[in-house]
């Protein structure tokens, strides 16, 4: 963990500033100004698009009777993403919009997913049997099979 904080607040703030040299240095002062607001704004743009859509089918997800795990996964990888895109640089941007764009968050979705799985312990109310696994008719937690995951 404390391997995990050094590289978040002390690698990435020194990658990003080094990337932003570069890129003014490349562009000019103005325009890599330009760029990262340019940027900000765009990302937040899609975070509130794809927040949105990942919040429908989570409630569709509900409506249905499905725990929503995917959906909810889903959510958290948009608020990363929005939280990475807000965050001034060139490097947390394109780290932000991998989140962010539907094709490439399913990929890493699937490897959190896959990351986790043995982590994750699932429980729904009784005599309720969510399509997808994860339960005995009875409610009781079962193991997870990592391969059924999203």
């Amino acid at each position: 963990m404390p391997l995990v904080l050094i590289v978040l607040f002390i690698v990435v703030p020194i990658v990003e500033l080094y990337v932003i040299i570069q890129v003014g240095e490349a562009i000019g002062v103005l325009w890599t100004i330009a760029l990262l607001v340019v940027d900000s704004v765009l990302g937040s743009m899609l975070m509130r698009s794809q927040g949105r859509a990942a919040w429908r089918r989570f409630n569709q997800a509900i409506e249905a009777g499905r725990v929503p795990a995917r959906e909810v996964l889903d959510g958290v990888l948009v608020v990363f993403g929005g939280a990475l895109l807000l965050t001034p640089g060139f490097v947390t941007d394109i780290l932000g919009g991998v989140l962010l764009v539907p094709p490439t968050r399913a990929l890493v979705r699937r490897l959190v997913a896959r990351r986790f799985a043995g982590r994750v312990v699932v429980s729904a109310p009784r005599g309720r049997s969510p399509a997808g696994g994860g339960f005995d008719v009875e409610g009781t937690a079962t193991e997870v099979d990592p391969r059924t995951l999203p």
